[in-house]
C-alpha cells in the first residue's frame, strides 16, 4: 500500500527495538508530521523538543552509531541572555543527547558542558505531547471518530498521558526524569542547571507504556550494555563479508545492521519486520524474500518467517479479511483502528503471492539445510498452502493463481506492485479481474516445484509427480498465454475477461528468478532489463519508460526498487548472466553510496547521468527489510553461491566479481553444525573459490569454473 505522508524521511533518525520505534530529526527533537515514538502501531510521543530557553540549539553533528543501537546528537548553544548571571557566548555549552531502546522503552541522556570561562545558568526545557495516533492516522487516513484524550498527570518526576481508545483500551504513556523539573506542566518541564566551568551535569529521562524506577545513570548503562548484546547477538547469526574495499565493505556491514535492527525476536523465532516508520510490523511477503534474499547466510531468520506463517495461516473464509483456509498472512497490525476493524489489517490475507512464497521458501530453506524434522512439523501448513493454491487455479479458465478483492477495504492490486495503479492495459486502462499477475505464476510454479521434492523426500511418490505435473502445466500455460512474441517479452497480466495485459514491466524478471522461461525467452527477457527502457544506471524500473503510465517519480509505474533489480539478477544469474548480476550489484553499490550506504525501499527511476545522484522517493522506509536484504542476494548471484544441505556441500558455479573488487571472504558459513569461509580471489581473468576455517577439511566444495 503507498504510503501518504507529509515531510521527507531522509534526514531523519530511527531507531527500533521489539514493537517500539522512534524516528526523530537531527536535533533528536520529534515534532509531529510522521516524526514519533510508536509502540504496537501507536504514537506515544508526538512531539519531544529540547530547547535552552526560547533558544534552538545550534547542530553540530548528529548519527546513529554502526550497531543501530545508539543516537547520538552533539549541540551547541547560541548566545545566551543572563539569568542573573554572566550571559553566555555562543559556543561555550556542549550538549550530547544519547539515547536508544531497550524492552520496549526508550532511554536518553542529556549531557551538558560548561567550557566556558564563567557560571553559567543553563534553562533547558523539553516540550512534549501524545496524541496516541494509529500509525494510519499518522500516514493520512482520516477518521469519522477517535476516542478520548485523558487529562494529562503529572507528579514530581513524571508526565503521565492517557487515551481511551473506541475499543475501550486505554493507552498510556509515562514520561520520567532523573531530577525534578524546576516548571513542570501537561507539555514542558523546565530545568535549570548551575553549570560551573569545565563541569558537566547530566539528565536522564525513560519512556515507556508505564512507569519504571526512576532513571539514573545506572539504569541508562545497564540497559545500553543489553541493547548492545543483543544487537551483536542478533548480527552473529548472518555470515560477515570481508573484502579488499572498504567502502563495499561498509555497504554490506550496514545491510548486515539494518537487518539485525529491523529483525524482532518473536516466540516462533526471529522474524524482520518490513520497515520504519510505515511498516515497522510483520508482513507476509517482505519477511518471506528477505528470508530468501539471506538463507545462504543466516538459514534461522528463514526458519523463525516459516514457523511465525504457518502459525497464523488462515483457517476459515473471511471477506473482510480477505482469508480462506491455507492463505499465508499479507500483515498484521496491532492499533486502534485494527482493533475496530476500520481496516481489515489486524490480520490481513489479501496477497495472492505470499502462500507460494511461503511454500517456496520452505522448499529453499530444506534445500539449504537438510532439516527434514523442521519440514515435517510444517507439513500441515504446507499441503493446505498447497490446497488453497490449487482450488484457485482449478477455479481460473487458463489454471493460473489469480485474485480478485473480496472486499472495498482491502487491497484491490494484491501483488508486491500493491498500489491501485500497478496493473493496467496497453492504452492505461484498468483491467477487470480476476487478476492473473506474470511473476505470480513464476511463484506458484516455483510452489509446485518445491512441493514435488519435499514429497520425493517423503517417499511420497505418488504427490511429487503430482505436483510436478501442475508445475509443468502451469509453466506450458504461462508460456503459451504471457508471451509476447512482437516484443520479445512477457505481458505484466491477464485479466478476468482473459485479456493480456500488453505492458512491459520489471515483473518477468521475478519470472526468471522462479526459473519458469525457457532459455531463449530467458536470454531476451535478461537483455530487455538491462536497455535503457528498464536499466537507469542506478537499477531496474519498475516499467519500461515508453509505457503509458510510466512516471519515474511513481510508487510502482517506473521507481527503482532494490529488492525487485536483485530478484531480476539473481534470475538472469541463473540462467548464466554473471555479468548482468554484477553490473547491477555495481549499481546498486553506487546508488547505495548516495544514501548513505543504506538503500531505501525505491527511489525514483530517473535516468543516470554523469555528475548525477539518483533521486530520493519522499515517503520510502528507510531501513526497509527486503532492501537492507538485496546486497546479499545480488552477491550471492555473482558468487554462484548454492549449499546443499542434503548433502552438506557448497557448490560454487562459475563466479565473478564486480570491478575493483578482487577478494571476497565470506566468514562463518553455516553447513549444518560446521562453519567454514568461503573465499574467492581474482587470478587473471578467472574468479578462484576455496574454503578457510576450522572445519574447511569436513565441508565438500564443489566448484564448477
Amino acid at each position: 500500500m503507498e504510503p501518504v505522508a507529509s515531510n521527507t524521511l531522509s534526514t531523519s533518525y530511527v531507531l527500533k527495538d521489539g514493537d517500539c520505534f522512534i524516528v526523530a530529526d537531527a536535533m533528536g527533537d520529534i515534532e509531529g508530521g510522521s516524526d514519533g515514538f510508536f509502540y504496537n502501531d501507536t504514537r506515544l510521543l508526538s512531539l519531544f523538543r529540547l530547547r535552552l530557553g526560547d533558544s534552538v540549539p545550534a547542530l553540530l553533528s548528529a548519527t546513529v552509531s554502526r550497531d543501530n543501537v545508539m543516537f547520538v546528537g552533539h549541540l551547541t548553544n547560541r548566545p545566551l541572555p543572563p539569568l542573573g548571571g554572566t550571559p553566555a557566548a555562543q559556543g561555550v555549552i556542549h550538549l550530547q543527547r544519547e539515547r536508544f531502546l531497550r524492552g520496549d522503552r526508550l532511554y536518553e541522556r542529556i549531557a551538558c558542558a560548561n567550557y566556558g570561562q564563567h557560571v553559567v545558568r543553563l534553562p533547558l526545557r523539553l516540550s512534549f505531547a501524545a496524541d496516541f495516533r494509529d500509525m494510519f492516522e499518522v500516514r493520512g487516513t482520516v477518521r469519522a471518530a477517535r476516542g478520548e484524550l485523558l487529562a494529562v498527570e503529572s507528579d514530581a518526576g513524571s508526565v503521565h498521558f492517557r487515551y481511551q481508545g473506541l475499543d475501550q483500551a486505554l493507552r498510556t504513556s509515562v514520561l520520567s526524569f532523573s531530577r525534578d523539573p524546576t516548571q513542570l506542566s501537561q507539555d514542558a518541564a523546565e530545568f535549570t542547571l548551575d553549570l560551573q566551568p569545565g563541569v558537566r551535569e547530566e539528565l536522564y529521562l525513560e519512556c515507556g507504556i508505564d512507569a519504571a524506577h526512576r532513571p539514573s545513570s545506572e539504569r541508562f548503562r545497564d540497559a545500553a550494555v543489553q541493547a548492545r548484546a543483543t544487537m551483536r547477538n542478533r548480527q552473529r547469526r548472518t555470515g560477515r563479508i570481508h573484502s579488499g574495499g572498504p567502502l563495499f565493505d561498509a555497504w554490506m556491514d550496514k545491510s548486515r545492521a539494518d537487518l539485525a535492527l529491523l529483525t524482532s525476536e518473536l516466540e516462533t523465532g526471529p522474524y524482520p519486520y518490513a520497515g520504519i516508520p510505515w511498516f515497522s510490523t510483520p508482513f507476509g511477503r517482505d519477511a518471506v524474500i528477505t528470508a530468501l534474499q539471506t538463507l545462504w547466510l543466516d538459514p534461522s531468520l528463514a526458519r523463525g518467517v516459516l514457523a511465525f506463517l504457518a502459525h497464523h495461516q488462515a483457517q476459515e473464509e473471511s471477506a473482510f479479511l480477505d482469508a480462506a483456509p491455507g492463505k499465508i498472512m499479507h500483515e498484521t497490525r496491532k492499533g486502534e483502528m485494527a482493533a475496530m476493524r476500520e481496516l481489515p489489517f489486524g490480520r490481513y490475507y489479501g496477497g495472492v503471492d505470499t502462500t507460494p512464497l511461503f511454500i517456496t521458501l520452505a522448499g529453499a530453506y530444506a534445500e539449504r539445510t537438510g532439516d527434514l524434522g523442521f519440514i515435517e512439523r510444517l507439513w500441515p501448513a504446507l499441503r493446505s498452502a498447497t490446497a488453497w493454491i490449487e482450488r484457485v487455479c482449478d477455479a481460473n479458465r487458463d489454471g493460473f493463481l489469480d485474485y480478485a478483492r473480496a472486499s472495498s477495504t482491502g487491497l484491490a492490486n494484491q501483488g508486491w506492485k500493491d498500489s491501485h495503479d500497478s496493473v493496467f492495459h496497453a492504452d492505461g486502462g484498468f483491467p477487470p479481474g480476476p487478476i492473473s499477475l506474470v511473476e505470480v505464476q513464476g511463484y506458484a510454479y516455483a510452489a509446485f516445484r518445491a512441493m514435488a521434492v519435499i514429497a520425493k523426500r517423503r517417499n511420497d511418490v505418488e504427490m511429487a509427480l503430482h505436483w510436478q505435473g501442475c508445475a509443468e502445466r502451469l509453466r506450458e500455460a504461462v508460456e503459451d498465454r504471457f508471451w509476447m512474441s512482437d516484443a520479445g517479452f512477457y505481458g505484466i497480466a491477464v485479466d478476468g475477461a482473459g485479456e493480456l495485459c500488453r505492458v512491459r514491466a520489471s515483473n518477468p524478471g521475478h519470472l526468471l528468478f522462479a526459473g519458469l522461461p525457457s532459455n531463449d525467452r530467458a536470454m531476451l527477457v535478461s537483455a530487455q532489463l538491462l536497455t535503457p527502457a528498464f536499466h537507469t544506471g542506478w537499477g531496474l524500473r519498475t516499467l519500461a519508460w515508453d509505457e503509458v503510465r510510466y512516471n519515474p517519480m511513481s510508487y510502482h509505474n517506473g521507481s527503482v526498487w532494490p529488492h525487485d533489480t536483485a530478484l531480476c539478477a539473481a534470475g538472469m544469474a541463473r540462467y548464466g548472466d554473471r555479468a548482468a548480476a554484477t553490473r547491477l550489484l555495481r549499481n546498486m553499490f553506487e546508488a547505495a553510496m548516495h544514501f548513505d550506504l543504506r538503500l531505501p525501499e525505491l527511489f525514483c527511476g530517473f535516468p543516470r547521468a554523469q555528475g548525477s545522484t539518483p533521486v530520493a522517493y519522499p515517503v520510502a522506509c528507510l531501513p526497509q527489510a527486503w532492501a537492507a536484504g538485496s546486497p546479499f542476494m545480488l552477491l550471492q548471484a555473482c558468487l554462484g553461491v548454492e549449499i546443499d544441505g542434503w548433502r552438506g556441500e557448497i557448490r560454487v558455479e562459475r563466479p565473478a566479481l564486480p570491478p575493483g573488487i578482487d577478494k571476497v571472504s565470506v566468514r562463518r558459513i553455516a553447513v549444518d553444525e560446521r562453519r567454514v569461509d568461503l573465499c574467492f580471489e581474482r587470478v587473471g581473468d578467472r574468479v578462484t573459490a576455496h574454503l578457510e576455517g576450522r572445519d574447511r577439511a569436513t565441508v565438500p566444495l564443489r566448484f564448477f569454473g
